[in-house]
């Protein structure tokens, strides 16, 4: 269907309210939007759905979006144990720092992390690492997480990968004079 020049399907289109005021969103429905005289399905409240690349509610509950990254970076991880032909250490680190870490990137610096959440995704590079390197999972995690001073491979782990990430967020917003340059700025 043609809108405005622009193709889109109403199947796959849904209307999404998004209201601060909590007590005017519980009671009042959703307006009822149509295109083309077809209607727009509204999301409930609770509802997740993907909106520039991100998954969340209409009530700022991003939960879905942690899931979707913890699932895709066990995926990674148990692609590269039951790849069909062994990959050589190197060759399974560079998949899983492609596939599992790639994803965990993109969210880092938008969406809130708790210190457990961290340690799960942590526990997940780990267990990804020793796949890569075809140990079983019961080796000890020190030989990943400890830096090469003290004799480990120093591994990317999620922290890592979130620091640069939330600077790199904070120079993006430094460019423009709003409201995010003025917080950075006060404190």
């Amino acid at each position: 269907m043609a809108w405005y020049g622009m193709q889109i399907n109403v199947k796959k289109m849904y209307l999404l309210v998004i209201d601060n005021d909590k007590k005017r969103r519980e009671q009042e429905p959703a307006p009822i939007l149509t295109i083309n005289g077809k209607t727009l399905q509204a999301m409930n409240l609770d509802d997740a759905c993907r909106y520039l690349g991100y998954w969340g509610t209409r009530n700022g509950d991003m939960r879905a979006i942690k899931e979707v990254v913890t699932q895709k970076i066990i995926a990674a991880r148990d692609l590269i144990k039951c790849h069909p032909s062994p990959l050589t250490s190197k060759l399974a680190t560079e998949l899983f720092t492609s596939k599992g870490m790639g994803v965990f990137r993109f969210s880092a610096a938008l969406i809130e992390w708790s210190e457990s959440e961290l340690n799960d995704v942590k526990r997940l590079y780990v267990q990804a690492y020793k796949n890569a390197w075809h140990l079983p999972r019961s080796t000890a995690s020190a030989l990943f997480i400890f830096p090469k001073t003290h004799a480990g491979k120093e591994s990317t782990l999620p922290m890592a990968v979130l620091t640069p990430e939330l600077v790199l967020h904070t120079e993006r917003c430094m460019r423009h004079e709003d409201v995010s340059k003025k917080s950075c700025w006060q404190g």
